[in-house]
């Protein structure tokens, strides 16, 4: 199962999180990871609705050979990340935020993959495998 979530305003947000927290928990994530995963989607949706103003969140179950997860996809035709190490670390924030945002997703997660280009918009794949 797959679903896409536009995101424009913040209860898109909210929504985003409900459709990402049941799906973590039809494929059997115990609450803990439920909560993370929840977490991740609500990070990765408020960056595109503060920073890109529009975009969509993906949501699917993933199976690799013995392994089952959840891979969590953030697209948007934002103004993209100029230096994308610099927002993988601790601390770094263009909006006056604590700067946690990507570095915690990094950490609440498997696996992150970010492809990012200046006035054409970001691309984020994570996943958390059971």
């Amino acid at each position: 199962m797959k679903s896409t979530i536009n995101i424009t305003t913040e209860w898109d947000i909210v929504t985003a999180r409900e459709i990402g927290r049941n799906e973590a928990k039809r494929i059997g994530f115990d609450t803990v990871n439920q909560a993370r995963i929840a977490t991740v989607i609500s990070e990765l949706a408020r960056n595109i609705y503060l920073y890109a103003s529009v975009g969509a969140i993906t949501i699917e179950k993933i199976e690799c050979e013995d392994k089952v997860g959840i891979a969590i996809t953030a697209i948007d035709e934002g103004p993209g990340i100029e230096d994308v190490r610099k927002v993988m670390q601790d601390g770094f924030s263009t909006s006056g935020s604590i700067g946690a945002g990507l570095p915690g997703v990094k950490r609440l997660t498997d696996d992150i993959e970010i492809q990012s280009q200046l006035e054409e918009g970001t691309t984020v794949r994570v996943t958390k495998w059971l």
